[in-house]
């Protein structure tokens, strides 16, 4: 429950408060005896200089007990931010149904730890279902196109048997999200928003029990594979990103590719193929992969670590937009070939005897 400013206890008010309350007597005292003390009122340098002084002192204070207050407000809020956005974007499970999985996000705003990008991983009945996507935009003001994404896809990801209804449902949230965000409650008439021209790009996945890979892909960089080389994997023609135009009729997802045992899939925003350093150069992706996948089956949170570390001295520390990563790396049990038993020949049956 959130409370609103006027909500606040008498106690809390008097604790945000107190910093003040030195300087505050100490002023007061100074303006009385400015005003009423006799020896206040008698010309001489040295009374001017002493009440320059009490007043200089006042002003400091006060200005030391506002700093005080602010700070400590400012890590009250930052650590409320802070458990917010954890909840919202939560770190994936280290394992899901066989998968080793990893995920990290650089956010172009300035001390937030959660921009416009979003990404989660469940297992469900159909297999585990993975999201990531990028709002047009980034930092605090798309966070709510985030929460409308991620939170219809916890849902329809167990609900849905296909996974093209679980792409019209996040459709259909987004829309709710627009509308609710452009239209003025009091007047009912369309408001100037931020939000009425946000659209969210959005890849889906569905990794099989029998390990193939199914896609849909709205308007989003496709992943890459590492194996015993690193690829860009395809995921078909592309669909409109979300929130831009209505999806079309036919939702059949794309089998882009079969993650064998030890295979990794990197999932990532347009962030990190955009970004640039001083010169202009756009950040070779491709090459930093590669270049993590010479050991075999690295971990996915050391392909995460090393794409941020790699990015971050491309940008120097400052990257232009957001970036995030999900890494899965396929740990199932191999199963081997059962070969036949020696001795035995398949043989045809005999023919049935005319009647």
């Amino acid at each position: 429950m959130i409370r609103s400013r006027s909500s606040l206890s008498p106690g809390s008010r008097l604790r945000r408060l107190g910093p003040l309350g030195l300087p505050a007597l100490w002023g007061a005292v100074a303006v009385t005896w400015r005003l009423a003390c006799p020896a206040a009122q008698q010309p001489g340098v040295a009374l001017r200089v002493a009440t320059g002084v009490v007043f200089l002192g006042v002003g400091t204070g006060l200005v030391l007990g506002i700093r005080h207050g602010l700070s400590r407000e400012l890590r009250r809020m930052r650590v409320i931010a802070h458990a917010t956005q954890q909840a919202l974007l939560r770190p994936p499970p280290p394992r899901i149904d066989g998968l080793t999985v990893a995920a990290g996000q650089l956010s172009a705003s300035r001390g937030a730890v959660v921009g416009g990008d979003l990404y989660e991983a469940v297992a469900t009945p159909y297999g585990v279902r993975v999201i990531i996507g990028d709002v047009r935009g980034h930092g605090l003001a798309a966070l709510g196109a985030v929460v409308a994404v991620l939170g219809s896809f916890r849902e329809a990801a167990h609900d849905e048997p296909e996974l093209g209804g679980v792409l019209r449902r996040l459709d259909r949230a987004l829309g709710r999200r627009l509308r609710e965000a452009t239209v003025d409650e009091c007047s009912g008439r369309a408001a100037e928003h931020p939000a009425a021209e946000e659209f969210v790009t959005v890849l889906l996945l569905e990794i099989r029990p029998d390990d193939e890979v199914l896609a849909l892909n709205c308007g989003h960089p496709g992943p890459y594979r590492i194996g015993r080389r690193v690829e860009a994997v395809s995921t078909g023609d592309p669909l409109p990103p979300l929130g831009t135009f209505p999806l079309p009729a036919d939702l059949s997802p794309y089998p882009c590719v079969r993650l064998s045992p030890g295979d990794l899939l990197v999932l990532h925003t347009d962030g990190a193929q955009d970004a640039r350093d001083g010169a202009g150069r756009f950040f070779d992706l491709e090459a930093v992969l590669a270049e993590a996948g010479r050991d075999p089956s690295p971990p996915p949170a050391a392909v995460v670590r090393r794409v941020h570390g790699a990015l971050l001295r491309h940008t120097k520390g400052r990257p232009a937009d957001d970036v995030a990563l999900l890494v899965l790396r396929n740990d199932r049990p191999r199963v081997p070939a059962q070969p036949a038993e020696p001795g035995l020949r398949r043989t045809r049956p005999a023919p049935s005897p005319h009647l």
